[in-house]
């Protein structure tokens, strides 16, 4: 561009920049010109030599069903409104895959990175390296405990309680024997969930019984097989509920009661973890947590951009949301109890 108007290289970038020591019918050409061409500037090259790459980081396990998705929308949306630009990676929960990303985020020279682990991952070397180069890491929903350092920082949803309450509504319902789907406990999420279930049973002084407690894969399969194996149980040690750590294995035991011909709630109760969109479609509908996606989304970015300006950082670098249990005909054997009306 520079050969073809007669002009220096520089006087072309700083018309393209719209500087004002360009005069107008300077940039009027070179505009033109860069038109006809189809020129589109480099905005990661400009941005990393003013020492900033307005680049933020993102790295999931998967982005399929409803949970991930979700809270990479909430992290697209919050960084837009800082004037960040996402890069996004799955790791396909495979800790070889979470690796190679997290050094192609590192070459991309990403401003912070916002990482949910991979069920594989129980060596965590490889954040040692990101924390050691001070780039700001944020951890959600599935974090490394007791990870810590000044930039670093994560963001859960409270399973334990979530977990917690989906029991003790089970017991309320006139359930006796909860059954529980959970998967790897090297995970906070299951383990968290899992000890929630083990403490509400304990608290409302039930007896803990292994044979009700199914280790498997946390989809549709994993639920089929593990409610199978749940109903080779004698008639008098079968479960009457399930609580599955996410709603696809939930779904799966569902099914699997159907083909039995089991009534749901009636003969087994059903709750989920999650509150994937399948959840309302499913007949009955599908008791579940909600682990509002969203909202953790947007949280990690703000905590990120704390931690990119303490002067910005807002109480804890480890924040804590609220879980909402929503009830449905899945798990409602007793109807709710009517509010009395107010009097006029």
């Amino acid at each position: 561009m520079a050969k073809a108007l007669n002009l220096s290289a520089s006087t072309i970038s700083r018309a393209l920049s719209d500087h004002a020591d360009v005069s107008e019918a300077t940039k009027q050409r070179v505009r033109q010109l860069a038109e006809e061409l189809h020129y589109q500037p480099n905005q990661l090259a400009a941005a990393l030599r003013r020492g900033r790459s307005n680049t933020l980081g993102v790295l999931v396990p998967h982005i399929t069903g409803h949970f991930f998705p979700e809270v990479v929308n909430g992290i697209a949306v919050e960084a837009s409104k800082a004037g960040y630009n996402v890069m996004i990676f799955q790791s396909n929960e495979d800790v070889q895959q979470e690796k190679k990303n997290l050094e192609l985020l590192m070459n991309a020279q990403v401003e912070g990175i916002l990482v949910s682990l991979a069920n594989t991952t129980q060596d965590f070397a490889h954040f040692d390296a990101v924390r050691g180069q001070g780039v700001p890491l944020v951890f959600f929903d599935r974090v490394v405990e007791g990870f810590d350092g000044p930039n670093v920082g994560t963001v859960v949803l409270d399973d334990y309680q979530g977990a917690y309450q989906v029991v003790s509504h089970l017991i309320e319902q006139g359930c006796s024997r909860i059954a529980h789907f959970t998967g790897p406990l090297h995970l906070n999420i299951h383990r968290n969930r899992h000890q929630g279930y083990l403490d509400a049973l304990t608290a409302h002084g039930m007896p803990i019984e292994q044979e009700l407690i199914a280790f498997c894969e946390m989809n549709l399969k994993g639920g089929k097989q593990a409610m199978r194996s749940l109903l080779k149980l004698p008639a008098g040690q079968r479960p009457d509920a399930v609580f599955s750590s996410n709603d696809l294995a939930a779904v799966g035991a569902m099914q699997v009661a159907k083909e039995r011909r089991l009534r749901v709630p009636d003969d087994v109760a059903i709750v989920g973890f999650s509150n994937e969109v399948f959840t309302s479609l499913t007949e009955p509908m599908l008791s579940s947590v909600d682990q509002r996606c969203e909202r953790m989304g947007k949280t990690a970015v703000q905590l990120l951009q704390g931690l990119l300006d303490t002067r910005k950082l807002r109480g804890s670098r480890q924040i804590m949301l609220k879980p909402e249990l929503l009830v449905r005909e899945s798990s409602l054997r007793r109807p709710e109890p009517t509010k009395p009306r107010k009097k006029r």
